[in-house]
């Protein structure tokens, strides 16, 4: 039996995995390059990887499976039952005006409708779903896709600008003097705000975030955990310790506290502002959170197979 979402951010489809069944299954490219495809597979509950994919190869290969009888598709839409669920929990103090740069992806298609639901005034750029991204690449994590979402907040009054990947689970933040503050920086606010309910919560972070990060989260009373890069292995990680939040320098943020413990990159947002919304300059509390140094994330081509001769 299978329940067709149509075209959805991951977060929506993870989602429905929580709400309209156990598993699912998302065809995205993710923010990789607009030729490459792939598949985020969530397995009653869990997002499964490494051994998990190579025994569903394995079964695939071998035909060993059996059909049940009386299987169909239905049609189902989340938009309207995940706003609610977002804009039912999440409060701001006060309305706040944004940019969003959604870089042609398909948070398009939902992430300025659910800010302004909040209470935001959203300047949009590039909401169109074109997923040949005729702008610029969508991925936050890169400081040159960023550099439209900066002018945009030069050229108005926002108090903020938000960028978002191709498939939605990973957001990007700019202030209002254009500093890119990255997601170790994030977590850094969120575990604060996280722990003042939640005090002596274990929070994860992958490797690849700096150390100003775990001394930051004792202190604000939690217990700092790294873990493997991964958002499969931080979201397996956190079920085990029952963590209520979980980061990833890429921009993956996973709040169980309140939500469900997967990554999303509108739910984060909505969450940041909701912590911004208490004071009146939102730049200013980004700028503050201690910072660091460190490389951007380097990629190197290789041709198909080549990765793994590589050491």
């Amino acid at each position: 039996q299978v329940i067709d979402i149509g075209m959805v951010t991951t977060p929506q489809l993870y989602f429905a995995a929580h709400t309209l069944c156990s598993s699912g299954i998302q065809v995205t490219g993710s923010h990789n390059p607009k030729d490459y495809n792939g598949f985020k597979m969530v397995l009653a509950g869990r997002a499964i990887y490494g051994d998990e994919i190579q025994q569903l190869r394995h079964t695939m290969e071998a035909e060993s499976w059996q059909l049940a009888p009386g299987g169909f598709v239905r049609q189902a839409d989340v938009q309207d039952a995940y706003r609610e669920r977002i804009t039912g929990d999440v409060k701001l103090a006060r309305p706040m005006k944004i940019v969003v740069d959604c870089g042609n992806g398909v948070a398009g298609a939902s992430a300025p409708g659910i800010f302004r639901a909040l209470g935001c005034e959203v300047i949009e750029l590039f909401s169109e779903v074109d997923g040949n991204f005729p702008n610029h690449h969508p991925d936050p994590s890169k400081p040159e896709n960023l550099r439209d979402l900066i002018a945009a907040l030069q050229d108005s009054d926002a108090e903020l600008g938000l960028a978002f990947d191709g498939d939605g689970d990973r957001l990007g933040i700019v202030t209002k003097d254009g500093s890119n503050i990255f997601p170790d920086r994030q977590m850094v606010l969120f575990a604060q705000d996280v722990l003042s309910r939640v005090p002596g919560g274990q929070i994860l972070f992958d490797v690849k975030c700096t150390q100003r990060l775990a001394p930051a989260i004792a202190a604000a009373g939690g217990v700092p955990v790294m873990y493997k890069t991964g958002h499969s292995l931080i979201k397996a990680q956190m079920k085990e310790l029952n963590s209520p939040l979980g980061g990833e320098m890429s921009g993956h943020i996973f709040f169980k506290e309140r939500w469900y413990g997967f990554d999303d990159g509108t739910y984060a947002g909505c969450r940041l502002l909701e912590i911004l919304s208490r004071g009146s300059d939102p730049s200013a509390v980004l700028n503050a959170l201690p910072t660091s140094f460190s490389t951007p994330e380097l990629n190197v081509a290789c041709a198909e197979g080549e990765p793994h001769r590589l050491t």
